[in-house]
Parts: C-alpha cells; structure tokens; sequence
C-alpha cells in the first residue's frame, strides 16, 4: 500500500541502505531505471534530426530530410511515439529524482538542500560545457535551473504538486495562441504596407513597429529589410547554407555560428517555454513518484488503465495537428496560434501511456532482455545523454576534419539505422560497465562532485576519499 507522501516498501528498503553512505550499494528502484532508459533513447529520434538537419527545419520539417515515402514514415512515427513524449518522461523522471535525492539526503545528513543546490550547480556547469563545445540542443542548464527553481516544492502532498503542475503546463498555449495572433496581426501589416508602397500610395497611417517586427528593419545602404520575425521562420537558402558550412567545417565557427541560439534557449526559451513545461513536468513527476506510479507499486488494472486512457486521448489529438498543420503546409503562424498545441498537450497523454505501459511490462516481467537494456541504459543516463551527442557530432559534425560531416547529406529514413546502430552500442556498452563499475563515468563524477567526495567506482566497497 502506497501513502500520499510515497514512503511504501521499497523506498524505505532504499533509503535504510543508503544510510551508511551516500553511495553505498542501494536496492535501486529497476523500473524506474528502466523508464529512464526508454525516455533516453526515445530522445535520440528526437534529437538526431537537429544534428543531421537544418535547425529550420523544426518548423517546416518539409524543408530537409525528405517528408514523402518513408521519410514521412518516419517524420510521422516519430512525432506519434516520441515528439516531446520522451523528454516529458525524462523531465518527470527528474523530479521523482530531486524527491528521492533528498529523502535519502535527509536520513543520512539531516538535511538536504546544501547537497540538491551543489548537485544542481554542477550540472549547470556541465550543460554549459555540453551546449557550448559539444552540442547546442542541450537540455541540462535548463533542468538545473528548474532543479533550483523547484525543488522547495518537493515536500508538498501529491496532491497538491499535481495541481500547481497542471497549472503550470497549462501556461504555454496561451502564450504560443497570444505570439501566434500576434505574428498574424504583424504579418498582415506588413503585407498591406507592401502592397500600399508598391501602389505609390501613402503609408504614414501604417504600424511601423509590426512592420519592422515582421519584416525586419530597413537597411539604409542596401535599402532592404532583415532581422525580423519573417527571417528567423523563413530563411533564405543563403542562410541555410552558410548554417551548413558553419556545422561541417571548423569547430570555432560552428560554436560561434550557434552561440546566439544556445543563449537564446538558456534565457528567452527558458522564460516562454523551459519553466513552465519542464518544470511542470518536474512538479508532476514528483506527485508520480509519490504516488508510487514510478516504482511499479500500483495494480496491474490502474497501469493498463493509464497506458489505454493515454494513447486513446493522445493520439487522436496529434492527429488533428497532423492534419491541421499539413493543411495550412506548416504554415509559423499557425503553428503558434494553434498547430504547435495539439501536440504539447497531447504529448503529456501519450507519455503517461508509455509509463503505463512500461510499467506493466516491469510488473509482469515479460521481454526480460528488453527491461535489462533499458534499465542499464537508464542508470547511465547522464553518460548515455552526452555520449549521444558526441557520437552524433562526429557523424553529422565537421570538427575540423575530425568529423564525418555528414549535416544535410541524409534523408529522415537513412538517419533510423543510425539511431538504432546507437541504441544497441549504448545498451550493450552500458550492461559490460556496470558489470564491473557502480555507475556511470559522468554519473561517478558529478556524484562525487556533489559529495565532495571521490566515490567508489568499483563494484568493490570501498570508503569515500575526500576531493579537498
């Protein structure tokens, strides 16, 4: 029987063990590890496109990569399964973390805030190494700064975490609705303007602000318009070249070409998007865990309940946007007004019915092979996470000529061997380490970062060394 505050069996056989040492060999909760593993490597579909492909091309994927035949196949199996459905189970994996993290920091220091804030300082100091040298898609500043942000709320009943949740993930519509009528009303401006300047007409009477939003302002020597709203959704082959030449040739001119997106994503995106959809997601996952919905702790009727309830509600909706957004040929505007939350909204559906689906696997014990993959990929996540992002660099990346460049070269359909070629390395890479070793190279590092403390990486029991 699971309590509101989550405190069933299992987690008290966790935190009893831990007690000795931040580290000391734990009962692991395997469905979670598991669910972890499933969410990384969904997250690869996902992100694989953004190393391979025009970063235009996340709102007209028809732009790269091919969107007929399998290429659509592909593009369409993607976003039913795993467009934003992965990351929402990472995200609310993240939060059952910070609950768990500081449970266990609680029996073992008598409190937990100095070790969660410390813990999320070094992560925030890895995203940045991540996003600016590595990979500019990085999603680990903004989980350290929801990591901060959130983490006073892990105390709340479940209850409650669940309803500032949903108010939380309900923020992004309303303000994608309010940016997309926006755009409309400054693209419409702009074409009257155009239309009124071509007729020789006055155009004193016009909103030069929206003009200027849209279009961009007037160059005085050149006499044409950029920077607008109308270059950043529309680009210019010009511009998706020079973006090419940038990601296939020297290292410093692809970080210098991207750095103003990586900054953008750490502030603008953050504020708009990262608070309130990932936090969201942090705050529920902590009500999840609580709930004992992670640990596999509930009935096998309430998990096959949520996976059937889930995919009937999600899919449906996403499928309205596929249709809604083929017909207006994904059209920006449209997609902030409307066609963009379909899916934002859906996607929290369908990544509650692969937790109920994956849970029932765990329960049942069916596809042993599967759950062990998954499970060891999942306790290396942040090792998996990276190490994604390295292997992909070198395959689409020039890197100085350390790379393969192959960006822009490869349809949607050629990309899936590709990313199944790095599922099997990952899981097989992962069960041979952690045959021999505790944790994960990353996972080894930033806990004894946190810990201040070198923790012991063998299987073999040994006692901290201090880092100081």
């Amino acid at each position: 029987m699971v309590d509101e505050t989550g405190a069933d069996g299992e987690l008290n056989g966790v935190l009893a063990e831990t007690a000795t040492a931040p580290v000391v060999a734990a009962k692991r909760i395997d469905s979670i590890d598991t669910l972890r593993g499933l969410a990384l490597c969904g997250i690869l579909v996902m992100n694989i496109p953004f190393f391979a492909l025009t970063s235009f091309a996340m709102f007209k994927p028809a732009r790269a990569g091919g969107f007929e035949g399998l290429d659509y196949a592909t593009w369409l199996t993607g976003h039913l399964l795993f467009d934003m459905k992965m990351m929402s189970i990472f995200s609310m994996l993240f939060g059952a973390g910070i609950v768990l993290f500081a449970r266990k920091a609680i029996v073992k220091h008598g409190k937990a805030a100095g070790l969660h804030y410390r813990r999320m300082g070094w992560l925030l100091l890895f995203g940045l190494i991540h996003a600016y040298l590595i990979w500019e898609g990085d999603i680990l500043v903004m989980y350290a700064m929801c990591g901060m942000l959130f983490f006073p709320l892990w105390k709340l009943p479940a209850k409650w975490l669940t309803l500032i949740a949903i108010v939380f993930l309900s923020v992004v519509p309303l303000i994608n609705t309010g940016f997309g009528v926006s755009m409309k009303s400054a693209r419409a401006e702009y074409e009257r303007f155009v239309a009124v300047e071509a007729a020789g007409e006055p155009t004193e009477a016009f909103d030069l602000r929206k003009v200027d939003a849209w279009a961009g302002k007037v160059n005085e020597k050149t006499g044409e318009r950029s920077g607008g709203l109308r270059d950043e959704f529309y680009p210019t082959e010009e511009k998706i070249e020079k973006e090419a030449a940038a990601v296939r040739g020297v290292i410093t001119d692809r970080i210098e070409h991207r750095a103003p997106g990586v900054i953008w994503m750490q502030t603008f995106l953050f504020l708009w998007w990262g608070i309130w959809r990932a936090g969201g997601c942090f705050v529920l996952g902590m009500a999840l865990f609580k709930w004992g919905v992670f640990s596999a702790a509930r009935s096998t009727r309430f998990y096959a309940l949520l996976a059937a309830i889930g995919f009937a509600i999600g899919w449906p909706i996403i499928g309205v946007g596929v249709r809604y957004n083929t017909a207006h040929e994904f059209d920006v505007v449209h997609q902030f007004i409307a066609g963009m939350n379909f899916n934002y909204v859906a996607s929290m559906f369908v990544a509650l019915g692969w937790v109920g689906l994956i849970m029932l696997m765990c329960k049942s014990n069916a596809l042993q092979p599967v759950q062990k993959g998954l499970a060891a990929v999942g306790r290396m996540a942040f090792t998996n996470y990276i190490g994604q992002s390295v292997i992909c660099s070198f395959i689409f990346f020039g890197l100085s000529g350390l790379g393969l460049g192959l960006f822009g070269e490869l349809s949607r359909a050629q990309l899936v061997p590709i990313v199944v070629g790095i599922w099997v390395f990952q899981i097989i890479f992962s069960m041979l380490w952690l045959k021999r070793f505790r944790f994960g190279p990353l996972e080894w590092a930033w806990r004894s970062l946190t810990y201040g403390k070198v923790q012991p990486m063998s299987r073999s029991v040994r006692s901290p060394r201090s880092l100081s």
